[in-house]
């Protein structure tokens, strides 16, 4: 018998995005392609807690379709001094044009208007949080002002 998936709060992360600094590429056959510097954030959860190194960056692909992939790599420092490597991939997209219209303009979207999900795999040597690297995770979130805010929970 397959039992239902049952998930845990991991943490909740808040990303400072540097907008003004994305690098654009422009368009593609499939799309447009923008980097978004991380110059750092916040996380916080039940388990571990701590600051997002600066230095990562968001990789966009604007599809034809106004889905936008996303594909982030950045760092973690807890609070307690060990490294963690934080790669996710995910997909965002509105559900009226009139919210795709905002979001394109860097408005921000209320959440019941947007659909940002991800799917975040870890990577440390640090023997405290050696359980992280054989975590499976999934994230829903949305944009504030400086970035995005994630909410991370593990797949039990």
């Amino acid at each position: 018998m397959i039992e239902h998936l049952r998930s845990e709060p991991l943490f909740v992360m808040r990303l400072k995005v540097a907008f003004d600094r994305a690098q654009r590429i422009g368009g593609l056959a499939i799309g447009g392609r923008g980097i978004y510097p991380v110059d750092g954030g916040v996380f916080e959860g039940p388990r571990l807690r701590g600051r997002v190194l600066p230095d990562g960056a968001d990789w966009v692909l604007w599809r034809t379709d106004d889905t936008m992939l996303i594909d982030v790599r950045t760092a973690l420092e807890t609070d307690d001094g060990a490294l963690i490597s934080m790669q996710y991939t995910g997909l965002v997209y509105t559900t009226t044009p009139e919210a795709g219209a905002a979001y394109r303009r860097g408005e921000i979207v209320p959440y019941d208007q947007i659909y940002v999900r991800t799917t975040p795999r870890f990577e440390t040597a640090d023997p405290r949080y050696l359980w992280l690297n054989r975590v499976i995770a999934v994230a829903n979130g949305s944009r504030t002002v400086d970035g995005p805010i994630y909410h991370v929970f593990s797949i039990q």
